[in-house]
């Protein structure tokens, strides 16, 4: 019989998942409990791997047999036993925005509550009341009020608020040049390019005349048809090649572009593709993307599109100060427009106060998802958990702080005090020591990472942590004071003037940058400073230098730029070389792996290729390559992952029942170098590579590249979409280190320090510095005031988010702004530079 104590403790038996070392651990119900150690030390494989999973496992037991047979291969704990564990609500870190549509009040589930309150309350014209709609009255129904519905949606611009086309100017760029020369630049290179221009020449149509020698009516239908016949083409081809006829379908260059934009799985191919469309804001909907009916609905004298523009801080008092005055009726005289309102307006205003205690305020509700941090975004979905009302459940949260301003941080225990006592457990995976202070209790997991973590260090109150020695993370806890950098490191070899920048919330700003430095962009969220450091100065220098490291452009990046001007620069010269890099996936699906991204694989196949096995049965790089279908597992197509697809429940990846994960087939196996076999090498951590490499340079640089910069513990084949947004961007940091790099380069970073142990913040800043030794210039925004507190200079900006922020308070030093009282950032750096402790 289970006695009421341990009802209150949660109690875990021989986990052995990933790294875990077999651990057992207990740890108490009802309280804040943080999961610590270094990056890869096995706290997350802890906390979500095993305990989230092993009570998601439970959950699923309820399940038809069927699909619970198929779920059962996807999650596996590995756990004896979880006992004591209530229910799970769980919050990762997402590199993943959701859909390209998606944005602030879909995620934060406020966009619901609004359609709502427009639905029921809003002032319905009366021709819209004439026409019946949906519900008793006529009046719309909240489905209206959304551009992601059929029945909501601009019927000319399918709720996107823009018209994309494709241009006979982008698609043909020369008139002056004939179709068999190349003038149709958007056509595909290869066979089907010189398919498409075959088939003219079989229809008549001259392909050696210029383009603008041809009638318009041909230019029209070459570029725009819908038709697609089926024409019987007789080639000539060289001499010795295959004569024969073939039939051919005609496709419009138009109609190829868009079904490429729709259809491709390559981002390169969609890329490509998109830079032949040029857009127009939607005449119809005026870009608001919604139906003219739900266009002239009204709410607090607005149309729905006017408050999602309002900042989240501003759409607060507005709908506070409504609830506040309906409050003060008599609720029996109510119709049904305020008492649906009585309603709809608590649970809004509870999202909206989460929200904005949580630092994103600044933010409006139209505010596309793909131009948040992934701290943001996990922020935006802990503030919708707040309107639950859950009780008896364990929140499981990973890094709630990342992304925020030490002056926000107060807010997340705050909101952790509200679910303890609305009856829950908070169960924290979290880097940040002033959270983990907070905290009730601490497992903290290592006392390394990778293979030399996996174990507990130690389990119980946080008070105690301090007297372990073993643990890394005890010495942070309560750390030393901060010493501010009062002057740079070396002296500058230059600088960048921008005057009269203007960009979303920064207007008319002058910034002054050393060359030659590391300069750190500070400042609370949404202040400006991603603004600054990757639209400002990463566009202006991308387009100014020969060559640019950074992430290709998305679809959803061109259709979500903001306008940016900038009134002169001086300085651009100086700079020969940009690496911008962000926390963007290195890839998006698991094909892509930490071994191919960084190039070291290359020399891994080859090494392959040249083992005796491999010669005698005459094999190339290309069958260690598990993208090419001789070597690589035919059932997953070397995934070594399949997608189990389900009616009623969302899809997930199990490993591939033939190869076992290995992603290659059993004969590619058969060939072995120095003991391995090449799914053996994936399956290595960067640490244990490094040994079995020893004697490669090419590979070893590499995988020094990625230990010094703290990423050690992951796997050579650890699959992009299995990386954190901080660990996909030290990946690239990674690859680039390895390069020696002459020409002076400006490294742009954004949050670099984001998922990191704060013994793994010195490591990387150790690696920041040593470029800006090799004469490189680094400017990166940050939060961490470890990283800001050694910066040569560093640009303040705010002092608040959004409109009241966006202006440089200080360009200074680092003890500098520790003394200037208008900034924020310099108050918690003062603050952390005169640290006592007291027990």
């Amino acid at each position: 019989m289970t006695t009421s104590s341990d009802t209150d403790v949660v109690r875990v038996v021989d986990a052995k998942l990933h790294n875990l070392k077999n651990v057992s651990v207990e740890f108490p119900r009802g309280a804040v409990v943080a999961f610590t150690g270094v990056s890869g030390s096995g706290k997350s494989s802890l906390a979500f791997g095993t305990i989230h999973g092993e009570a998601q496992r439970k959950y699923l037991e309820s399940v038809a047999p069927f699909a619970r047979r198929l779920i059962g291969s996807a999650v596996d704990p590995q756990v004896e036993l979880v006992e004591g564990m209530p229910p799970t609500v769980a919050l990762e870190q997402r590199t993943s925005a959701g859909g390209a549509r998606s944005d602030v009040g879909t995620v934060s589930a406020l966009s619901n509550s609004l359609r709502l309150l427009f639905s029921r309350s809003g002032d319905h014209p009366d021709d819209i009341l004439d026409r019946t709609h949906g519900i008793a009255g006529g009046r719309l129904t909240a489905g209206h009020f959304s551009p992601y519905t059929t029945e909501g949606m601009c019927p000319d611009c399918q709720g996107v608020g823009k018209q994309y086309e494709p241009t006979e100017e982008l698609m043909v760029p020369d008139p002056n040049v004939s179709i068999l020369d190349g003038a149709i630049a958007a056509w595909p290179g290869a066979w089907l390019g010189k398919n498409f221009r075959e088939i003219l020449e079989t229809l008549g149509v001259d392909t050696a005349r210029p383009w603008r020698e041809l009638d318009q009516a041909t230019r029209d239908w070459i570029l725009y048809t819908d038709e697609t016949p089926i024409i019987t083409v007789l080639p000539v081809r060289e001499a010795g090649r295959t004569q024969g006829p073939y039939e051919g379908k005609w496709e419009s260059v138009s109609g190829y572009l868009r079904r490429t934009v729709a259809a491709t799985q390559s981002d390169k191919n969609r890329a490509r593709a998109l830079a032949f469309f040029t857009s127009r804001t939607c005449p119809t909907c005026h870009g608001h993307r919604l139906n003219p009916a739900a266009l002239q609905v009204r709410y607090l004298d607005a149309a729905i599109w006017e408050l999602t523009q309002l900042d989240l801080n501003a759409l607060l008092d507005l709908l506070q100060g409504r609830y506040d005055h309906i409050t003060s009726l008599d609720p029996r005289n109510d119709g049904p427009e305020i008492g649906a309102e009585r309603i709809l307006l608590p649970t809004t205003l509870a999202i909206l106060n989460a929200v904005t205690e949580l630092g994103l305020g600044h933010l409006t509700m139209d505010r596309p998802a793909n131009t948040l941090s992934t701290g943001e975004l996990q922020r935006l979905r802990l503030a919708s958990q707040v309107h639950e009302g859950l009780f008896g459940v364990a929140y499981v949260l990973d890094e709630p702080s990342a992304g925020l301003h030490p002056a926000e941080k107060h807010t997340l225990s705050k909101l952790f005090a509200r679910f303890i006592a609305d009856g829950n457990s908070v169960l924290l995976v979290e880097h940040d020591m002033s959270l983990v202070a907070q905290a009730d209790w601490i497992v903290d997991v290592g006392p390394k990472a990778g293979v030399r973590g996996g174990r507990i260090v130690y389990s119980g109150p946080t008070h105690g942590l301090g007297n372990v020695e073993e643990s890394v993370t005890a010495r942070f806890v309560h750390p030393e004071p901060l010493r501010l950098n009062d002057s740079a490191r070396h002296a500058a070899r230059g600088a960048l003037h921008l005057t009269g920048i203007t960009a979303r919330n920064i207007v008319d700003q002058d910034v002054t940058i050393p060359l030659g430095q590391l300069t750190a962009v500070t400042g609370v969220s949404g202040a400006g400073k991603s603004t600054l450091v990757t639209h400002v100065i990463g566009g202006l220098v991308q387009e100014a230098v020969s060559t640019t490291v950074t992430d290709e452009p998305t679809e959803e990046d061109a259709s979500t730029e903001d306008a940016i001007s900038v009134a002169s620069v001086e300085g651009l010269e100086q700079i020969k070389r940009l690496v911008h890099i962000t926390q963007r996936p290195i890839g998006r699906t698991p094909r892509s792996v930490v071994a191919t991204y960084t190039g070291l694989f290359d020399r891994v196949r080859r090494i392959f290729a040249d083992t005796d096995q491999a010669r005698r049965r005459d094999w190339g790089i290309g069958r260690f390559s598990f993208n090419v279908a001789e070597g690589r597992c035919s059932e997953c197509s070397g995934l070594g992952q399949i997608e189990v697809e389900l009616i009623f429940l969302p899809g997930s990846y199990a490993t591939c029942p033939v190869c076992h994960g290995q992603r290659f087939n059993q004969e590619t196996l058969e060939v072995s170098w120095r003991g391995y076999t090449v799914a053996e090498i994936l399956a290595l951590s960067v640490t244990e590579a490094k040994t079995v490499f020893d004697d490669e340079p090419q590979v070893l640089r590499a995988l020094q590249a990625l230990e010094a910069i703290g990423l050690g513990y992951i796997t050579l084949g650890q699959r992009a979409t299995e990386l954190s947004g901080g660990e996909a961007q030290r990946v690239k940091l990674a690859t680039e280190l390895q390069r020696n790099t002459v020409a002076h380069t400006l490294y742009l970073l954004d949050e670099p320090s984001t998922g990191l142990h704060p013994a793994d913040v010195n490591l990387l800043n150790a690696q920041l510095h040593r470029l800006v030794d090799q004469g490189h210039t680094v400017i990166l925004a940050e939060h961490h005031q470890a990283m800001i507190a050694t910066a040569d200079y560093v640009i303040d900006l705010g002092p608040g988010a959004g409109a009241a922020g966006g202006r440089v308070v200080a360009a200074t030093t680092p003890a500098g702004l520790a003394e200037t009282e208008e900034s924020v950032t310099g108050h918690y750096l003062a603050a952390e530079a005169t640290i006592t402790v007291t027990d």
